[in-house]
């Protein structure tokens, strides 16, 4: 099997709410390998976002390990983590969070200029992606320009201009119809198809179905961990 690219060890978090501890992670351990495609789902107050907030370097955690890509990011303090996220993750979110004034040119090349990228560069490499989505002949647009899964797509296009480790997607069909949600799930697959690591939160089934690895969450630990056997695979032709 390829090198882990996460390493989780005996995770937790707690945190206080008035009097009472709210243990959200109570001893999670789970490794991700690079170019694997993983689910995480679990009920409300399962810990899943929690979860989530620490794979993207989003949050610390009060005890346990986490290594990405065999860099420790478990005591980094926020300047650390806001680089490690920019560099090693790509998130697309349910709301998509794009820029509504900025092009979506613009939108793809934000990370870039982050990472101190010339200008240029920054063009070519955010163009290289946007065609990759099926997104090239609306690069000039405004989002509020495009229908809601071109803008997902253009959120895909800008978690993959960094060509990060992993592309952490959270509910990422949840603002979109069946139809559109599919087409998505599709540029998911090829994306994976093509190399890249992906973990999906969702509390969708018939999401998760599409990944080949689905971890089950309660109560702030891993309640299952299984290897989806037929995975549905999203038509190429989306």
């Amino acid at each position: 099997m390829s090198e882990a690219v996460i390493k989780i060890t005996d995770l937790t978090r707690v945190y206080q709410m008035g009097d009472t501890e709210v243990r959200a992670l109570d001893g999670v351990s789970l490794s991700v390998h690079r170019n694997e495609y993983i689910a995480i789902m679990g009920p409300s107050g399962s810990g899943k976002s929690t979860l989530m907030n620490m794979i993207g370097c989003l949050d610390t955690p009060s005890s346990g390990e986490y290594v990405l890509n065999n860099n420790n990011v478990s005591h980094m303090d926020d300047a650390e983590l806001a680089e490690v996220r920019n560099r090693e993750i790509g998130f697309v979110f349910q709301t998509f969070n794009l820029l509504p004034r900025t092009s979506c040119l613009a939108n793809v090349e934000l990370p870039l200029i982050y990472a101190g990228m010339k200008s240029s560069e920054r063009h070519e490499r955010a163009k290289e992606v946007l065609h990759k989505v099926g997104l090239g002949d609306r690069m000039d647009h405004k989002p509020n320009e495009l229908s809601g899964g071109q803008r997902q797509r253009v959120a895909i296009a800008r978690a993959l201009v960094n060509n990060p480790s992993i592309i952490l997607a959270d509910e990422p069909t949840g603002n979109l119809d069946t139809k559109t949600g599919e087409e998505i799930m599709a540029l998911f697959e090829e994306l994976y198809q093509q190399g890249n690591t992906i973990i999906l939160v969702t509390h969708e089934n018939d999401i998760a179905e599409h990944s080949r690895r689905i971890v089950r969450l309660r109560d702030g630990l891993v309640e299952s961990d299984d290897i989806v056997e037929n995975p549905t695979l999203a038509s190429k032709h989306a």
